[in-house]
């Protein structure tokens, strides 16, 4: 039985050019979810705050240190957070403070709850509150940023997952 996006929860996930951070975000999250096997409950998206990359695909160097995990983004393409985005998403999740800062001038004062920054699901890095952008330093930074993001969507699944049993038992 298939779902429709209104009934599922959707997640976007935001950085500033949607082409190395949250495109990351977004392929390895959709990989948990459909190995948890979750993909009917859970809608995920990613764009970015500014309008630089549209259309583009993810950078190559993000691609490349994706696919080395076994993550796939090259279907992917870059937009902007559009305005009709603040109510299609219950989770709006930017990779840092400068991101969260700028959905929230945007977002609706009945949506401002829905936004968040998503290493808030780290388990393993508590100190850290953003991704960092590694457009412009070497692949190292490409990597961090997958220690990261999978960490947080690993946190991200296990408090959707944790919402789903309690709505069910509630039922």
């Amino acid at each position: 039985m298939g779902y429709s996006q209104a009934e599922k929860t959707n997640v976007l996930f935001v950085c500033m050019g949607n082409i190395c951070r949250s495109p990351t975000a977004d392929a390895v999250f959709k990989h948990h979810v459909k190995s948890a096997g979750l993909e009917h409950f859970i809608y995920i998206d990613s764009a970015g705050t500014h309008a630089y990359h549209i259309g583009n695909p993810p950078d190559r160097r993000s691609q490349q240190a994706a696919l080395k995990r076994g993550y796939n983004m090259q279907d992917l393409r870059a937009r902007k957070v559009a305005p009709e985005d603040f109510s299609r998403f219950q989770y709006i999740l930017a990779m840092d403070y400068h991101n969260l800062e700028l959905l929230q001038k945007d977002c609706p004062p009945e949506y401002q709850d829905r936004l968040g920054l998503f290493l808030q699901y780290s388990n393993q890095w508590n100190t850290r509150k953003e991704v960092p952008d590694p457009y412009f330093g070497g692949s190292h930074g490409f990597e961090k940023v997958l220690d990261l993001v999978e960490d947080a969507s690993q946190g991200l699944l296990k408090h959707l997952s944790d919402q789903y049993r309690t709505n069910a038992v509630e039922r």
